[in-house]
């Protein structure tokens, strides 16, 4: 499918769900990722103590609280209009507690107006299910996640889905030796297979496209610092930059961090893909990479320095004298011809 008709099912599923609730959008999903029909099975629909929430513990799923005023704003409207939508909970085992499936900033703002209990309903799931549900509504209704928040989501998605197995009857034995060329993540054909067909379901569910996938979880192994520059200050860390630097260990990433943080410096992908020219990943010396950044920024001085290779004039400034000459060839002699007598 094209990348066109991905953003129009994209649309269309995220409309969808803004019209069912979380615990749907989480079934369809768990049914649809997992090929398992879900049992119809008893919720139980009531009032919780805040106190006795816990935010979702079973796997990290990347997404990141509201900020302080995103969250006051949701806290002042849930003051005003009142609780629209139940959280989504689970109970702990052996314990008088509950984990959060969804409503994690709904939690929050209800904290914030010093509310003692919340609305909830309570599931029965399985750490897969869970999961699903935790991951599921957040990507299809929140059109401000950070490509790091979506990478670290679709990773832990495609690790449950691992887990569990999949079907692997999707791809041809052609199929997969053209994948295994492309993917540097599988060593075997069972594993390229698997990977393969797993992120093949995410991305029809989901809307998007397999490359995307693939950019976003490059993304989650970036360092702390770069993840935070690409978040917060992405000038200074184009995202194509981020894709090459991604490919480099920890030690290795961290020359880069420097880099970014020269002030009235900003990185380009020609400087990086210069270091990945002379500094191949996934491992490379600091000092090593630093000194091919230097080079790529001397020779991008030098560039900036030389003298055009072309000489051009304004055309309309020469428009009436223009006409009396055959060719542009004419016109390049008797400049010769002018400066030779001027300057010779």
């Amino acid at each position: 499918m094209s990348k066109g008709g991905m953003s129009v099912m994209l649309k269309n599923r995220m409309l969808a769900t803004q019209q069912a609730s979380e615990l749907e959008v989480g079934n369809e999903a768990y049914e649809t990722l997992f090929h398992t029909p879900i049992e119809k099975a008893k919720t139980t629909i009531c009032k919780l103590p805040i106190s006795k929430l816990h935010p979702f513990f079973t796997t990290d799923i990347g997404f990141k609280p509201y900020p302080t005023a995103k969250l006051e704003a949701l806290a002042e409207h849930m003051a005003a209009e009142g609780q629209l939508e139940r959280i989504i909970v689970r109970a702990i085992p052996n314990r008088d507690e509950y984990e959060i499936l969804a409503g994690h900033n709904r939690t929050n703002a209800g904290k914030l107006n010093g509310w003692s209990e919340i609305e909830a309903e309570i599931v029965e799931a399985d750490d897969e299910r869970a999961t699903t549900i935790a991951i599921a509504t957040n990507l299809l209704r929140r059109q401000d996640l950070t490509i790091i928040e979506r990478g670290q989501a679709y990773k832990a998605l495609l690790d449950v889905q691992r887990k569990q197995g999949l079907r692997t009857d999707i791809l041809t034995s052609g199929e997969i030796r053209q994948k295994l060329e492309m993917d540097d993540e599988a060593d075997t054909f069972g594993e390229i297979r698997q990977r393969y067909n797993a992120r093949k379901i995410v991305a029809e569910f989901f809307g998007v496209t397999e490359y995307e996938i693939r950019k976003a979880i490059k993304m989650t192994q970036l360092i702390p610092a770069l993840q935070e520059l690409l978040e917060e200050q992405p000038r200074l860390l184009p995202l194509s930059c981020a894709e090459k630097i991604a490919e480099y260990d920890v030690s290795s990433q961290q020359a880069f961090t420097d880099m970014c943080t020269i002030e009235g410096y900003q990185l380009n992908i020609a400087t990086v893909n210069y270091i990945v020219q002379k500094c191949p990943p996934p491992c490379a010396d600091r000092q090593a990479v630093n000194a091919a950044w230097r080079e790529a920024r001397a020779n991008e001085d030098r560039r900036r320095m030389a003298p055009p290779k072309e000489i051009k004039f304004n055309r309309k400034r020469f428009a009436p004298y223009l006409e009396k000459l055959g060719s542009d060839a004419e016109l390049e002699d008797l400049f010769l011809e002018f400066l030779q007598n001027r300057i010779g």
